[in-house]
Parts: C-alpha cells; sequence; structure tokens
C-alpha cells in the first residue's frame, strides 16, 4: 500500500503565458486543432496518417497527453479519446491537452496487435530512430511531434485477445511525479514497475515526462462503463494540475504493489479444458477456486486456488490452456482493503470491474 501523502509533489512548473504548440505546423493559444499527422508510406505510396486533435488553452498551464491503440484493436481507448478530444473547450482549458485517437493506424486497420505484415510491435520501439525500423520510424515521428512536447502522459489500453483486464493504472511508483498522476487519475490499483523497455511510459517517464498506462477491458470492443470510468478519471487528472475548474476526488481505497510477493501469474500446470470459476466479482479468499483444469474425457482435474486474497487483475477468456499458459493475474489484497472491497460489493459500490452494465461473470443460475 503506497502512502497517498507520497503522491503529492509540485506540478509541472510551466510559463506563465500561454504557449503556442508547435509540431511542424502550430496550434495558438485559444484554439483546437484536428489533424492527420503522416507517420509513413504503405506499399503503394500513400500516406499513414494519425488522427490528432490539440485543445491550447487559453490560459496558460501543463500539457498532457493522451494517446490510444498503439496496438491497434485495443479499442476502449480510441472511444476514450474521442470523447475526451471532443469534452474540452480551449477557452475553459488551462495548458494544452493532445490527444493521440490511433497511434498504430496500420494495426487499427487490420484490427490486429501489432504493425501488419512486419509484426513489430509500436510499443516496444519508443521514442523511436528516423532511420530504424517502420515501428521504430512511425514512434520517432509521434515522439517528435507530440508526446516529448508533453509534460504528462497517459496511455490508453486494454488486454490483448482472448484475456480481459480489470480497470487498473501501470506506473512508476518510485517517482513522486509519476505518483502523484496515478493519485490525480483515481484508479484503485496501481501496478508498480519501470515499464518495458521501448514503451511509451517507460520513454517518457525517463525523459521526464510523468506518464502512466491505463489497462480496461477487453480487446476488439467498446466497453461503456469503463469508457466512463476513463474518461473521469482523466478529467480528474485535468482538474488536479489545474488545467480545468472543479472538485477533485480521490478513490475511496488505493492498492499498489511494489514487494515481491505481491502479485501473481497462475499458470496452467497441465493442458485442457479451463472452467473459470470464480465470481461474479474479481475477489478471492485464500484457498478459494479459481479455476479447474480438465481433461477431454474428464478422467484428470487439476484445480487452481487462490494463493493468497486478492484481486484478479487479468483473467483468460479463451477456455483452453496448454501447460504453462498464464490462467490469471493476482494481486495482494491486505486485509483493511479487502474489508472495504467486501463492503463495497454488499453495497452494490463495487465498480470500475465491469464490462457493459453487468458484472465480469453472471452468478450461477439457480
Amino acid at each position: 500500500m503506497m502512502d497517498p501523502e507520497r503522491l503529492d509533489p509540485p506540478a509541472p512548473t510551466v510559463p506563465d503565458r500561454p504557449r503556442t504548440f508547435r509540431y511542424d505546423g502550430e496550434v495558438r493559444p485559444g484554439e483546437t486543432r484536428h489533424l492527420r499527422y503522416e507517420v509513413g508510406e504503405t506499399y503503394h505510396g500513400a500516406a499513414v496518417e494519425v488522427p490528432v486533435t490539440i485543445v491550447n488553452g487559453a490560459r496558460p498551464g501543463p500539457r498532457l497527453f493522451v494517446s490510444a491503440a498503439i496496438h491497434g484493436d485495443e479499442l476502449n481507448g480510441v472511444k476514450v479519446a474521442q470523447e475526451v478530444a471532443a469534452r474540452y473547450d480551449p477557452d475553459d482549458l488551462a495548458g494544452t491537452l493532445v490527444v493521440v485517437h490511433v497511434a498504430n493506424v496500420p494495426g487499427f486497420q487490420a484490427q490486429q496487435r501489432y504493425l501488419p505484415i512486419s509484426d513489430q510491435d509500436l510499443n516496444r520501439a519508443f521514442p523511436g530512430r528516423e532511420s530504424g525500423t517502420t515501428a521504430s520510424r512511425m514512434a520517432h515521428a509521434l515522439w517528435e511531434a507530440f508526446y516529448s512536447r508533453c509534460d504528462l502522459g497517459l496511455d490508453l489500453h486494454t488486454s490483448t485477445r482472448n484475456r480481459t483486464t480489470m480497470y487498473h493504472v501501470r506506473a512508476d511508483l518510485s517517482s513522486p511525479d509519476v505518483g502523484r498522476l496515478v493519485w490525480a487519475f483515481g484508479a484503485n490499483v496501481a501496478l508498480n514497475g519501470a515499464g518495458d523497455e521501448g514503451s511509451l511510459r517507460k520513454a517518457a517517464t525517463e525523459a521526464g515526462i510523468p506518464t502512466v498506462t491505463v489497462e480496461m477491458g477487453k480487446a476488439h470492443r467498446f466497453q461503456p462503463v469503463l469508457i466512463a470510468k476513463a474518461v473521469a478519471g482523466i478529467d480528474n487528472v485535468l482538474r488536479t494540475y489545474g488545467m480545468v475548474d472543479g472538485e477533485v476526488t480521490a478513490p475511496d481505497w488505493f492498492l499498489s504493489t511494489g514487494e515481491p510477493g505481491d502479485k501473481a501469474w497462475l499458470r496452467a500446470d497441465t493442458g485442457g479444458l479451463v472452467d473459470m470459476q470464480w465470481g461474479p466479482y474479481p475477489f478471492v479468499h485464500t484457498g478459494e477456486t479459481i479455476c479447474t483444469v480438465t481433461d477431454h474425457f474428464r478422467k484428470e482435474e487439476r484445480v487452481v486456488e487462490a494463493p493468497f486474497t486478492g484481486l484478479l487483475v487479468g483473467v483468460l477468456e479463451n477456455p483452453v490452456a496448454l501447460p504453462g499458459h498464464p490462467l490469471c493475474h493476482l494481486v495482494r489484497v491486505d486485509e483493511e482493503t479487502a474489508e472495504e472491497i467486501e463492503r463495497e460489493i454488499a453495497t452494490g459500490e463495487f465498480d470500475g470491474y465491469r464490462a457493459n452494465g453487468t458484472v465480469w461473470r453472471a452468478p450461477e443460475q439457480t
């Protein structure tokens, strides 16, 4: 558990006058611009263009980027980006909001995670190189024009195909500036870590731009409840950093990882058919059955139990597994937090873990 008082360092230092946002072009204070920014070419020479919105406030303040679909099939963030880009008027904004609606346009068009054909992960290519691979060149173009010119960043993701993830953030909590951004966004759970080499989060944070990854739900769909929570989280970030007016809210409870044993991937020891038995909420106590793995003849069954009380931040949805396949990602919950979660479940307030208004798994039919 992280001390919330650690999460409140000073906000970024900004000039006392509003700034023109310059990339290859410019957006002056008080202006909103929607553009398609060229980051590459197709086989037949057509431009690969990334949709970007820049809302440049009439008053001075920080610059925040919101980026979606670095993985092309992760669509919840695309809807969040659309909502956020239309939500704020420059006359009401202090600072600049930079929304990269779809970072990986080729992957988005093909509805797949990586860049098509080359199968390169754009989120392992930052900050990129002008003379590098396709992914590296695209990353470099976006980095130089937009990301590197901001003071703070939010990178929106979902789980990959055949999995789902609860609403949470991933961030390097060793940095107080990153911690403040985590607290401002308001998710209940933060997985602590520096991030993978070449990820936008790691590259930006190392460049002095505190950046947080937001994880929410499934690929290939819009999940309105999670989208609404992310939009509200971004609004709370803008309020926290004085970019828009309004009351700042804080989560009722907050859980962060950091120590060895705080989280664990539970993997299949045998191949077979996976029957998930947790639910309807992704909260399990020590010894509870999470799932079973059985052979086709139902002669052999392996029961997978929770090794500690915790939250299932990610689970397998494809109901088959090979030995070693991850079945779920479990984060340890202390006694005090467990009591708060149980209270919220009892009162119907346990939210942020639902898709399309329903809990992850329906209760057993009686």
